[in-house]
């Protein structure tokens, strides 16, 4: 079994190596259209019911492409969910929202039932 710790940089390495296959030296589409500077808010909507999972991993992911992300989880790990639902918003520049929503998505539909 491993401590707390070694879970934890585990974990780190994991984002770390799926957010450099995903996106490489940068999300292109977004560097090219997007200002730097700009800032927007998203929210991750749910479009079936079932069992939500990935929050917190959602949050390490945002967390480690911008450490200045707000993320508002308004429903956490493990509970049920139903269309329409929002599980948590996060705002702050648009780029690194956009590098972090694939890895966040994927990883959330695989885990959620």
């Amino acid at each position: 079994m491993i401590s707390e710790d070694q879970f934890k940089e585990e974990i780190k390495l994991i984002i770390a190596n799926a957010i450099r296959e995903d996106v490489g030296d940068g999300d292109h589409s977004s560097l090219a259209c997007i200002p730097d500077s700009a800032t927007g808010k998203a929210k991750l909507l749910v479009k079936d019911e079932g069992i939500i999972a990935g929050v917190d991993f959602a949050e390490l992911v945002f967390y480690f492409v911008d450490p200045i992300l707000k993320i508002e989880v308004l429903i956490k790990d493990g509970s049920p969910v139903k269309h329409g639902d929002i599980v948590f918003y996060v705002e702050g520049s648009s780029q690194s929202i956009l590098k972090a929503e694939r890895l966040v998505l994927n990883a959330m539909q695989r885990m959620s039932a």
